[in-house]
């Protein structure tokens, strides 16, 4: 049982190494981190989010997400907003510089091509797959809890 408890663990760990390796590719690539563009991917599917939303998303905490932010305004890649009606919110916005790198990522991404060749699986095997992820998620929370 213990190899087979190996195995599953470094099933897990071999997948996500891919997974960052490809997200680290396509950063490198366009000239950010990789939280930088996750970041940019979520203002870009969450126009008006806020600080908070943003860091829930990241499932980071709200001060790592500010420095994040600070450096994406920096290079103009997004902007914070205070609406007139409530002073003390502030929304995040992609720039036209922002949106310009985002839709560059997005048609010369290889972790998109790669994702697009997972979702060519078929359909039963993903949905096999999520239900899959989904226990194991609920037993990793419970154990969490205890």
């Amino acid at each position: 049982m213990y190899t087979l408890n190996n195995e599953v663990l470094e099933s897990f760990v071999e997948i996500n190494r891919a997974i960052y390796k490809l997200l680290k590719k396509d950063a490198d690539r366009a000239g950010l981190t990789v939280v930088q563009l996750r970041t940019l991917h979520l203002i870009s599917l969450n126009p008006n989010i806020g600080l908070g939303d943003l860091a829930e998303k990241l499932k980071s905490t709200n001060s790592t997400v500010s420095g994040v932010i600070d450096r994406l305004v920096q290079h103009d890649f997004v902007v914070r907003v205070v609406p007139p009606e409530n002073r003390r919110s502030v929304s995040i916005h992609l720039t036209d510089k922002g949106k310009g790198i985002f839709e560059h990522f997005m048609s010369d991404s290889i972790f998109i091509k790669k994702m697009n060749e997972l979702l060519n699986m078929p359909k039963e095997n993903i949905e096999q797959l999520l239900k899959l992820h989904e226990n194991v998620l609920s037993i990793m929370n419970t154990e969490e809890e205890q």
